[in-house]
């Protein structure tokens, strides 16, 4: 493994359940919009692949890694908390302070549903930089582009910018699938590794001009909601001052 290729990768540990998979969605467009790799469990399937065989070379591949907690809580009585994602947190820890020398610059952004919920289960984490997404998925692109704009993309495009692209990239998508054959039903349960392909296909090559419209579109609804005296003065060229002679 090169340096670059450790450099920009992201390792994404997250819930897999189809509630979740909107938010998934997102998180793994942002990554892919400002040019780095996502890694994820689900990128390939080996039955005679150890699972944690496979987390743990994710994560010592990935510079980078994103840990969301939000579904640590169990959902009704009986059930038992869900603790894989706070197991793969702690690996990719473990692996930053006892790993190698190069290990040790390996940087995470833990997420959580809602402020400081995390601390029922994993109060060591306390004192820690943890961010909220309230379960919605614009929220979750915000903190994850924020993030990663501090830790290595100083240039990265706005979120509102992000968002626009994301909603161009769901529609366009849609409609591949469509014509692919995929149901409705299939679509809620996205196939991650061709997720991942097709976020890659569309913003090397599609990108610039959807975007451009999803602009277009948002300043046309912008303008639309206006009142209707402001929507002229808008559309109105400001009037020319002359100065007497």
């Amino acid at each position: 493994m090169t340096a670059s290729v450790f450099d920009d990768s992201v390792f994404i540990n997250c819930p897999f359940d189809q509630a979740y998979s909107e938010i998934l969605r997102a998180v793994l467009f942002t990554t892919i919009s400002l040019g780095l790799r996502p890694r994820i469990a689900l990128e390939r399937s080996d039955s005679g692949e150890p699972r944690i065989s496979k987390i743990l070379q994710l994560i010592g591949e990935s510079k980078y890694a994103i840990h969301d907690l939000s579904r640590l809580r169990a959902e009704a009585a009986g059930e038992f908390y869900r603790l894989n994602m706070a197991f793969e947190l702690g690996l990719d820890v473990g692996c930053r302070r006892f790993g190698t020398q190069s290990l040790t610059g390996k940087r995470c952004l833990i997420l959580e549903a809602k402020q400081y919920d995390y601390q029922a289960a994993l109060s060591d984490l306390a004192g820690s930089d943890i961010a909220a997404h309230d379960n919605q998925p614009q929220r979750a692109m915000v903190e994850v582009r924020n993030w990663l704009a501090m830790q290595c993309r100083p240039r990265a495009p706005g979120a509102g910018l992000l968002w626009d692209a994301f909603n161009a990239f769901t529609a366009w998508h849609r409609r591949a699938l469509k014509r692919r054959g995929f149901s409705d039903e299939d679509q809620l349960r996205p196939h991650v590794p061709e997720l991942i392909n097709s976020m890659m296909v569309w913003t090397r090559r599609l990108s610039r001009s959807a975007i451009m419209r999803a602009q277009r579109a948002r300043a046309c609804q912008s303008l639309a909601r206006r009142p209707s005296t402001s929507r002229i003065s808008a559309m109105r060229p400001s009037p020319i001052s002359v100065a007497p002679a």
